[in-house]
């Protein structure tokens, strides 16, 4: 038999802690895709589909070194979303994901963590500058990336769906490390 470790990094902010999915982050995902804030994200999924979106989480890690990092609020140790890099084989470039669910937003904890996950990207796994790729109508999306930073670069189509690339400024050169 062959098992698989995979070493995902931990990366903690202020209120928050970026790390590796859990067995028990499932029920959180079950109910994320059960409800209507995931239209941005795949769309409803049952139980049965969040359980291989979770496998392909962790597969992306595998494959490429680098993926989404679960968030958990560190005062109540509740999954509140996910944020971190995806490079799907349809993506043209690397790009900085993020999500919350239901009663996490307002906070500022989606801007904490995709900043943390970003930076941590920048100087740990060689992605600076990354792309967000965004719904046209996801509004909120645009506004956190601008927020970040982020300019919009251009239109694009993928995988069949229009697509706005937002570009993200360099870490390293804020941090003045370039």
């Amino acid at each position: 038999m062959t098992s698989v470790t995979l070493n995902i990094p931990v990366v903690e902010t202020e209120r928050l802690i970026l790390r590796g999915h859990r067995m028990e982050d499932l029920d959180a995902m079950v109910e994320f895709f059960a409800g209507d804030r995931n239209s941005y994200v795949g769309g409803k999924m049952e139980r049965g589909d969040c359980w291989r979106a979770l496998l392909r989480g962790m597969g992306h890690w595998a494959m490429r070194g680098y993926g989404l990092w679960h968030i958990e609020e560190k005062a109540t140790s509740k999954i509140a979303g996910w944020a971190g890099i995806l490079h799907h084989i349809e993506w043209p470039e690397p790009e900085l994901a993020y999500t919350l669910f239901e009663g996490f937003e307002g906070k500022g904890f989606a801007f904490e963590a995709a900043t943390a996950a970003r930076d941590y990207a920048a100087h740990n796994f060689g992605i600076d500058a990354p792309v967000s790729l965004i719904d046209p109508e996801n509004t909120q999306s645009m506004k956190l990336a601008g927020r970040m930073g982020a300019v919009f670069e251009k239109d694009i189509v993928v995988i069949g769906y229009p697509t706005q690339v937002w570009r993200h400024p360099s870490s390293l050169t804020q941090a003045g490390t370039v």
